[in-house]
């Protein structure tokens, strides 16, 4: 049996990507902040786990404990991440740092420290569940987009560094899909619903068409069985869109100018 570590696994795709792997007989550790919030799952293959990717020291505990009980992690699924809705001028330290802290720092701590078991064993298979956010840029979106650009730049170099050792590394950028992200893992600026916030044009309509496009988008089991894919097939390509909106716009962005392709953003988003 497999052994699966997945951040973030309490809602969304981490979740639907734990109970999947489950019940195709992965041994899956679900790794959360809170846990508890999963003690109403029956399945037995999945194990509820505490992690704070933001701690080292959390981190270090959590890889500690898996290899008490199992002795080698086969599979990582860097799934824990949240988006800061701001403009940079009006963004906080602390809110910047936060969230590079958590979409990017998150993942190079566990692949720190879950990459020298895989190595000692010759394999393994590290998926980054990343978003076409990480190839588009979007406004108010800049440090969501920022984080995500750069964890596609930790997958590509990943896979050079890790090839000797057997160990695959693989990134899955989702379109919108319908999961709590948008209720639950968008943390906004205090200043972008003010009055007087200056961009406050792409409140009116940007914001809310983005939300709608969240709350109605694709399944998170679509994710789930990419994911599985991806761990069956040794040959699997390294990255890979799933998602109505990551379908539609990155085939477009490789094949148009940066200013066209631009142009039809602008226009799909009503920006001017």
């Amino acid at each position: 049996m497999q052994v699966v570590l997945i951040t973030g696994a309490s809602s969304g795709m981490g979740l639907e990507t734990a109970k999947y792997l489950a019940k195709q007989n992965f041994k899956v550790y679900a790794a959360t902040r809170n846990p508890q919030k999963l003690l109403h799952l029956q399945e037995k293959n999945i194990v509820p786990i505490t992690l704070d990717v933001t701690s080292p020291k959390s981190v270090e505990e959590c890889v500690a404990y898996i290899l008490t009980q199992e002795k080698t992690i086969d599979i990582l699924i860097n799934n824990a991440g949240y988006g800061l809705v701001s403009s940079v001028e009006d963004c906080t330290e602390e809110e910047m740092l936060a969230q590079f802290n958590v979409n990017l720092f998150g993942v190079l701590r566990v692949c720190k420290s879950v990459i020298p078991v895989m190595r000692e064993h010759q394999k393994g298979v590290i998926i980054n569940i990343s978003s076409f956010l990480g190839k588009i840029g979007l406004p108010l979106l800049t440090f969501y987009n920022a984080s995500k650009y750069a964890l596609e730049g930790v997958t590509d170099s990943l896979r050079y560094e890790l090839r000797e050792f057997n160990i695959r590394v693989h990134s899955i950028l989702p379109g919108f899909f319908d999961t709590q992200f948008a209720r639950d893992n968008l943390v906004v600026n205090a200043k972008v619903f003010q009055e007087n916030f200056a961009y406050k044009y792409l409140v009116k309509d940007f914001v809310p068409m983005i939300v709608d496009q969240i709350n109605n988008g694709n399944s998170a089991k679509e994710v789930a069985a990419l994911v599985l894919e991806i761990i069956e097939d040794e040959y699997f390509v390294s990255r890979v869109t799933v998602g109505e909106k990551a379908k539609k716009f990155l085939p477009m962005r490789k094949e148009l100018s940066d200013e066209d392709f631009e142009r039809r953003v602008r226009e799909y988003y009503s920006l001017g």
